[in-house]
């Protein structure tokens, strides 16, 4: 096995980026070489996304892009990984002949197989039920080579069935691994140097449920704030039906856990959320958006927001705008409703036309636009700890505080010298712009 140079391509969310990960450790145990640069690898795995229509025609044009690389690179296989290859196996196969095998969402351990598959002559496609265990990488998880900054998939698959979504069919039910296992994987990640992690799932905040026999995410991140080396947890993806006080309490106390949490709530209508089989009113989000902020007074609140849903009435979106103009979310993304096949939604009627949604979207992001830079302004003037990410020309630097997640959220532009990418430096604020910061570095004078 082994000796051809691989590369990696990562689409979608940062679950995949876990994903892609835990395959480049089970190529380099195979003594495959693991190469960044797609133009230099003998084999190129394209993990997708096939969430909604603009993921898949993205995945499907980087398919396509990298398919000319077996005209004028090294590229001598082309492996589908992920989403979009569980859900389109036969289609992908028969209309792009480039491709040499297909690996699903619950098959990436066979990667290395399936590439000697493929060297054999054969074009192999892994895509049986979404099933894995992650506490089977923890090895694998402990061998990651990470940044400043990691990923953790805490959990796999989701119970929630909302009826725009086809993740559940993609990743099978709700699977957790191990308080344990994530505990080694971050300790082993402090090891090397990290110091933010990002815990994510489908659905954070019902953790633990299905081998504990209720949720224990606050009693994970309790584990997770003794490990010397990490500063920052973030908590992604929380469910506001599961968001509960005893999370509440765990993020508001513990030193380590960033205060901040995303909510995807997708709407505030009652009506709407019933058609997305999404629990909640309208009161109740209010209520509970009332108590992180009485609680944890620094706290950033995101969510995302789905406009267009089928049925969304003219009222519904109006008072959806009043919604997000009266909450003041900290950080806000919107996406416009995609109807895919196989969901419950995509067979109701009311659908609307694109125009209307991609105008709707507009709005709200023209208001929370606003919203975020007086919410941005508040940290004026203050001096915030920030992880230093990257360096860019001169002496400015890109990183972020506490309160933004990475890829997603503000960043702050810092000037100063002798900086290190991947530690966390004492930032003054001096600018608040609509999505962005910028600040200086603080220096601590040594004692005399």
């Amino acid at each position: 096995m082994g000796q051809l140079s691989v590369s990696v391509v990562t689409l979608g969310c940062a679950k995949n980026a876990v994903d892609s990960d835990i395959m480049k450790d089970i190529l380099n145990s195979n003594r495959y070489n693991v190469e960044e640069d797609t133009n230099k690898a003998e084999v190129i795995i394209i993990n997708t996304c096939g969430f909604i229509e603009a993921a898949k025609q993205e995945s499907i044009n980087t398919i396509l892009d990298l398919a000319d690389l077996k005209q004028t690179g090294q590229l001598k296989y082309l492996i589908v990984a992920g989403c979009l290859a569980q859900r389109y196996k036969e289609e992908l196969l028969q209309e792009i002949p480039e491709i040499d095998g297909i690996v699903g969402t619950g098959n990436f351990s066979d990667i290395h197989n399936l590439i000697e598959e493929c060297k054999a002559g054969k074009r192999p496609a892994y895509t049986g039920h979404p099933a894995v265990s992650y506490d089977e990488f923890a090895s694998f998880h402990k061998n990651r080579k990470p940044g400043p900054s990691a990923f953790v998939k805490i959990s796999e698959g989701c119970n929630n069935h909302c009826t725009f979504c086809i993740i559940p069919s993609l990743r099978g039910e709700y699977r957790s691994r191990t308080i344990e296992s994530i505990y080694e994987e971050v300790v082993a990640l402090s090891e090397k140097g990290t110091k933010e992690i990002n815990l994510v799932a489908q659905d954070s905040s019902l953790y633990g449920f299905d081998i504990y026999g209720k949720p224990e995410i606050a009693q994970l991140l309790r584990k997770l704030n003794s490990i010397d080396g990490i500063e920052w947890i973030r908590l992604l993806y929380t469910y506001p039906g599961n968001l509960d006080d005893e999370l509440i309490d765990a993020i508001a106390d513990l030193p380590k856990v960033c205060k901040y949490v995303e909510i995807p709530l997708q709407h505030s209508e009652p009506k709407v959320l019933k058609l997305m089989n999404r629990p909640g009113q309208n009161k109740d989000i209010k209520q509970l958006i009332s108590s992180l902020r009485n609680r944890i007074p620094d706290v950033t609140i995101r969510t995302t927001i789905i406009v267009g849903f089928p049925n969304e009435s003219n009222e519904d979106f109006e008072n959806l705008k009043q919604f997000v103009a009266e909450t003041q979310f900290d950080r806000l993304g919107v996406f416009t409703y995609s109807k895919e096949e196989g969901t419950a939604a995509a067979k109701l009627t009311g659908h609307i036309e694109h125009g209307i949604k991609e105008k709707r979207a507009a709005e709200i992001m023209e208001i929370q636009r606003k919203i975020t830079e007086l919410r941005n302004s508040r940290h004026i003037g203050k001096v915030l700890p920030v992880l230093i990410e990257r360096a860019e020309a001169g002496n400015t630097f890109v990183g972020r505080t506490q309160y933004d997640a990475p890829e997603i959220d503000s960043e702050i532009y810092v000037t100063g010298e002798s900086i290190q990418v991947g530690e966390i430096v004492p930032v003054k604020i001096t600018h608040a712009l609509d999505f962005d910061f910028s600040g200086e570095v603080q220096y601590v004078k040594p004692s005399k």
